[in-house]
Formats: structure tokens, sequence, C-alpha cells
């Protein structure tokens, strides 16, 4: 599915985040206006359009605040936040480049007032972690207090933990499940101003989170389920695997080796020297191949930088880390796998992963029938909110 460009990534980012207006965190009319003066696949374009996108509503947001109109302003603020990450997303290729922190932050603040606007039910959370912590919201059904089921959401290769409220949590409240997110290692701030890189074993992530969720008095210990979207289909898989107390798992879309969907989007030229260890003609294969195809520009640069590696020969070779290889067999709860039909990044990776499991499964295709054939169901999410809800209603028997 494609609006407006063309070029297959510029196209699956504008439909990605247009997504986001079913929850509020974007608008029609404002994003089709900006994208008609961005140019095909020109990063710096992208750039300057979706921020001064974001500077104006960012600025309608601090008018109504200071007027009064807080449901006005916390709309705003969502938009805001939505633009300015919009913005950031292709600027990781330059690491230096002082925009990235910069309009992260500025995205950030945006979301923190949205979320002070709405009240305790959207709760900012540190979550204890190695020697710092991870910054989190925790989204509650009421105030009440009342334990109930908690959904803990894990992004992917480039996520923020203020996109997963559209992408999940607003779905779960509505449902009567709390829901709680986070920026992980390689993710949002982590990976912007405490340089924390990506990580295989998000097991050593996700159980501290479950810790913390277990000492909240509003959380049922004993339904806890655990989702992860894009490369997060791998670190939910990864973490149910070594970590037993979730009672059911969603992984969408499921990822059953991130190297083998890095490798596959290689041209041939790279994978031959690359399998023969020539680091130097590797890179001049993919510098070349970078001019003309965005969505591997973006791919490898993000890889480099999300792991925090001098080369992009070093990124594809971290990448073999990645895999249930292995461990697949020790997931013991229900797992639902979604598979998008036309997903751009982990085609075939879905199935793999079902096919690895023992544990109770089941295996969604979605489908261009549906809206639903892009890579995590972007711009189908009320689809997607249907079918995993509804399937893990089913589980919890509520």
């Amino acid at each position: 599915m494609k609006i407006i460009f063309k070029n297959d990534s510029f196209g699956f980012e504008l439909v990605r985040n247009l997504g986001f207006a079913y929850h509020g965190g974007a608008d029609l009319g404002e994003m089709v206006n900006k994208a008609n003066q961005i140019m095909e696949g020109d990063f710096e374009s992208w750039f300057a359009g979706w921020d001064k996108r974001a500077q104006r509503v960012l600025s309608q947001a601090e008018n109504a605040a200071k007027a009064g109109h807080d449901v006005s302003a916390r709309e705003a603020y969502q938009r805001a936040t939505t633009y300015f990450r919009m913005a950031e997303f292709y600027l990781h290729g330059n690491p230096s480049d002082p925009r990235i922190l910069t309009e992260a932050q500025a995205s950030a603040s945006a979301y923190a007032k949205a979320a002070e606007l709405m009240g305790p039910i959207w709760e900012p959370i540190q979550i204890p972690y190695e020697n710092t912590t991870l910054p989190g919201y925790f989204y509650k059904v009421d105030n009440s207090g009342v334990p109930r089921p908690t959904l803990i959401f894990l992004g992917g290769f480039d996520s923020s933990k203020e996109e997963l409220f559209y992408f999940g949590a607003a779905a779960a409240v509505r449902r009567g499940y709390n829901c709680l997110t986070f920026d992980g290692p390689g993710q949002g701030m982590p990976i912007r101003d405490g340089k924390l890189p990506l990580r295989y074993d998000w097991e050593k992530i996700v159980t501290p989170v479950v810790d913390y969720a277990l000492t909240r008095p509003d959380v049922d210990g004993n339904t806890l389920i655990l989702q992860g979207m894009s490369l997060g289909g791998y670190f939910a898989a990864r973490a149910v695997a070594f970590e037993h107390r979730f009672k059911a798992a969603i992984f969408y879309d499921g990822v059953y080796s991130f190297y083998e969907s890095t490798r596959a989007s290689l041209p041939p030229a790279a994978v031959q020297v690359f399998d023969a260890g020539d680091r130097d003609t590797f890179a001049n294969v993919i510098e070349q191949a970078m001019l003309n195809n965005t969505n591997m520009r973006w791919n490898m640069t993000q890889g480099k930088w999300t792991f925090r590696v001098p080369a992009l020969f070093d990124f594809v070779e971290e990448t073999k880390n990645y895999t249930i290889d292995g461990t697949a067999g020790q997931i013991e709860c229900p797992c639902l796998v979604m598979d998008a039909e036309a997903d751009m990044f982990f085609k075939g990776q879905p199935q793999k992963i079902y096919d690895a499991l023992l544990c109770p499964k089941k295996l969604v295709k979605t489908t261009a029938e549906d809206g639903a054939e892009n890579h995590c169901q972007s711009g189908a999410l009320a689809f997607k909110d249907q079918t995993v809800f509804d399937w893990l209603d089913e589980i919890l028997v509520k």
C-alpha cells in the first residue's frame, strides 16, 4: 500500500504514521499537505518537511494550552510528537548529526505534555535496568488501582515508546487491559542520549520489566502478556523462551532470523564478498547500491547506528546473533504469529517461527483485502487490533 510516494521506503513510512490518525496521533490533511511537498527519496527534504509540520502543530498545542483548551492541546501535542519522530527518521546515516537528539527530545517532550494533560491514566515510569533505568509509560484502564491483565509491549529496530501507544496501548486499554511500553537498548532515548546499543538477549531486558510490573498493585501478575512488533517479534520470542511468567505472547510480524532477512535484502555481489570476509569491497558494493535504493540506505545505516558498530560489514555480522534457532522450543505459553503478505522487511519469517514453535499457536496471514498487507499491518490498526485482542480474550477467557 502506498499513498502519494512511489518510493517504497517513503511510501511505507507515510502509511505507517498516517495510520496513527485512528488513535489521534496524526491527521490526514496535515500529512497529505506536507507529503506533497517532499521530494521522493530525498532525506533532507523529508526532514525539512516534517520538522516544519511538527513545529507548526507544536505551536498550536502551546497556544491551546495557554488558553486552557486542554483537550485541543493534548491532541496537538500527540500529533507534533509523531511529526518530530518522522523528521528524525532518516538522519542516522550521520551519527554525529545533532538533529538526531534535538528532534527526538522534541518528540518525547511533546508526548510528555500530552500525557500530563491526559492525567494519571498515562503514567510516565522508569524501569530499573542494570546500572541505569529505561523510560516508559504505563497506561491504565482507569485510576482505581484494580489489578488487571497487563500487556507488556516491545518495539523493534526503530521504535520509540511514544508510537507504541498507537500500535497497541490505545486498543488495549479500551478492552480492559493495562499496557506497559518502554524504550529498550537501541531504541528511543536510550540509544540517542544514553548510547545503549541494541542487544540480542532480550530476556535480560524483559525480566527486569516483569519484575517492575509485579511491584505494581494494579497489575494482575497471573495475566501478563508479551507483545512485540517488527524486530520486536524476535525480541518477544527470545524473551518468552527464557522468561516464563507470561500467559500469552504476540509476534507481529514474527521474526525467526534477523540475519536471514538482512542477507536476503543484499545485492548478490554484496553477499558474495560478505561470505568471503572482504570488508572493504562489501562496503563499496553496499554504498553504491544505497545510492538507488532508499530502503537499503535506511536499513544499513540504521543498523550501523543502532548496533553502535564501526562498519556496515559489522552490522550484518552482528545480526547472526538475532535468531530463535535452538530456543523456539523453550517457549511454553500460547503464541499468536502475524504474517503480512507484503512485508518488505521480514518476508517468510513469520512462517518459520510458527513452524518452530512447540507450544499452542496460531498463525494469521493478513492481506490487501483488509488493507493489512503492510509490515506490522501498518495502516490497518483497527483490523490488526481486532485480530490480536479477540484472540487474547479467548486465550485468557475473560
